[in-house]
This record gives C-alpha cells, sequence and structure tokens, in this order.
C-alpha cells in the first residue's frame, strides 16, 4: 500500500441550465482532522454532506472547501427594487419645481443608479424540482473534488515514500558504519578500557576493589554503544513496516523518528572518538530530514 501526504488541492466544475458552480478542495499538514467549508447563501446544509464525505476519504489534515455558483448569462434574471425607484421618483417630484434649471429626470438615468436594477441569483424563481437536481449534482461533484483531492495526496504521498525509504536505508549504512568504527574493535575498548582504569586508580589508589569494580562497570558502560545500534536497527525495520502498510502512519512513523533522535544523542554523548562521532552527527542530520518529511504524512 501507499502512504498519503496530507498536502494536495483539487476542484470540480459543474452546471445546468442556470448556473454553474465550482467546488474547490485544499488540504495542509494538521495534527488531526479539521474542515472548514465556505457556501454560498442558501446551501449551508452542503456543510452536512461535506464534513461527512471528508470524515470517509480522508484521516488527518487542515482541509479547505470552498464552493461558488455563478448564474448562466442566458438565464441571469433582473429585477427591480421598486422601493428604492419610488424613493427616487418622490425625490424628483419633490426637488422638481425648486430646481428648474435643471433638466428634469430620465428614466433611463433612474434605472442606472446603482441598486436599482439588481441582478436576481441564487435560487430565487427556481422551483423545488429544480432545487434537488441541482443539490444532488453539487453532492456528486462535492465527492469529485473530494475523490481527486485524496488522489493527489496519494500521488504525493508515493514521492514521500521513495524519499523516507532512501532515508531509511542511509540511516541503517550510518549505524553499520558506527559498528565497523575502529574504536569499537574489541582490542581498541579493552585499551581505553585499560587506560581509564588506570586514571582512576592514579587518580585515587586507595580504592576498594567492590568501588574499582564499579568504576571499571561503570566506564564500559558508557564506552559501549552496541544497545544504541541495535535499537537504531530495529526501529528502521519497524519504519519500514508501517512505510509497507500503507495508510494513516504518519503519527507512528512521527514516534519512531523521536526514537531514531534519541538513540543518536546517545551515541554522540558516549563517543570518544572523532570518526564516531562525525558518524553520530551524519545519523542526526538524516534523522531530522526522516522527521520533516513525515510531517507531511497522513
Amino acid at each position: 500500500m501507499t502512504i498519503a501526504s496530507m498536502t494536495g488541492y483539487a476542484r470540480a466544475e459543474g452546471r445546468d441550465a442556470q448556473c454553474t458552480w465550482l467546488w474547490e478542495a485544499k488540504s495542509v499538514n494538521g495534527k488531526g482532522l479539521d474542515l472548514r467549508c465556505r457556501l454560498p447563501h442558501g446551501h449551508d446544509a452542503l456543510e452536512v454532506a461535506a464534513r461527512e464525505a471528508v470524515t470517509r476519504k480522508l484521516k488527518r489534515g487542515n482541509v479547505q472547501m470552498s464552493l461558488t455558483i455563478s448564474a448562466n448569462a442566458s438565464a441571469q434574471a433582473v429585477r427591480v427594487n421598486q422601493d428604492l425607484l419610488n424613493q427616487l421618483v418622490a425625490l424628483v417630484d419633490e426637488l422638481g419645481p425648486s430646481h428648474q434649471n435643471i433638466a428634469p429626470a430620465r428614466w433611463d438615468g433612474l434605472l442606472a443608479i446603482k441598486g436599482v436594477l439588481e441582478a436576481a441569483g441564487g435560487d430565487e424563481g427556481t422551483d423545488d424540482e429544480t432545487r434537488l437536481t441541482r443539490e444532488a449534482a453539487l453532492k456528486l461533484d462535492l465527492d469529485k473534488v473530494l475523490d481527486a483531492l485524496a488522489a493527489m495526496r496519494l500521488s504525493e504521498g508515493a514521492r514521500i515514500q521513495e524519499v523516507l525509504l532512501s532515508q531509511l536505508d542511509e540511516i541503517g549504512q550510518l549505524a553499520e558504519r558506527a559498528a565497523a568504527c575502529a574504536s569499537l574493535r574489541p582490542e581498541a575498548l579493552r585499551e581505553r578500557l585499560r587506560l581509564q582504569v588506570a586514571a582512576v586508580l592514579e587518580a585515587a589508589p586507595s580504592l576498594a576493589e567492590d568501588r574499582i569494580a564499579q568504576e571499571v562497570a561503570l566506564i564500559a558502560v558508557k564506552s559501549d554503544i552496541r544497545e544504541e545500534l541495535d535499537r537504531l536497527r530495529a526501529h528502521v525495520g519497524a519504519a519500514r513496516d508501517l512505510i509497507g502498510q500503507g495508510g494513516a502512519v504518519g503519527r507512528k512513523l512521527d514516534f519512531l523518528s523521536q526514537e531514531f533522535n534519541r538513540e543518536a544523542n546517545t551515541l554522540c554523548s558516549k563517543s570518544s572518538d572523532v570518526e564516531l562521532t562525525r558518524i553520530g552527527l551524519d545519523l542526526k542530520a538524516v534523522i531530522d530530514q526522516f522527521r520533516e518529511q513525515v510531517q507531511n504524512i497522513e
């Protein structure tokens, strides 16, 4: 299966004899699933259908949807704002006698005043059957735009999946380089332990044997990174399994990336070798890049 990104954009257009409409949907990263819907006046009931469809098709992301409806030019109706026109006519009759030097008002001038003529858009004048048919078509196009959005998120997810797998390869390779580091060879570890124990004895020659044993054990633990490397390998395997499962695995991958970072930090803190420290820093850099990509996963 393929993982899905949380980012995407889609649009779907439709029309009937009276109007055209445009659905637009876009999504960005989010901790959960959140929908913001912008609908024309009189179509608020579509938000319920939009929320149900988004919940059914998507798992995470901040989703914004908008619907724009425009009346067709051939079906554009015009009406007169009779109240405003009556007020203007009454005003002309009232002012006319005291302004005889001004040309009388003409009908074309009155009709040209803003607000006198209005476009009768929306569902005004639309019968119930036409309204129900249009609502059904709007819901169909709602599903289409969300299907297109989900497809784009999957396409983007496939690209991110390749990047994540490549980064996991690099993390695994760096872990193996760390395991093969010369400073971790048995003879090197023994020599370093011998020198550190000698330094302890020189600093405190009267230490009891049991205290010396404790110090030796502590030094050995601090210089041993085998557990960190084993956990790194295990985390790489777990991350690959999650990516192979597909679906909404973003949160789990984000948790694993934190575990990756914890092991890399411990490795760097235990390192007493320039080469091993350099490998640890390279690990941290790749892990940061891995986590940045994981933030985009559903």
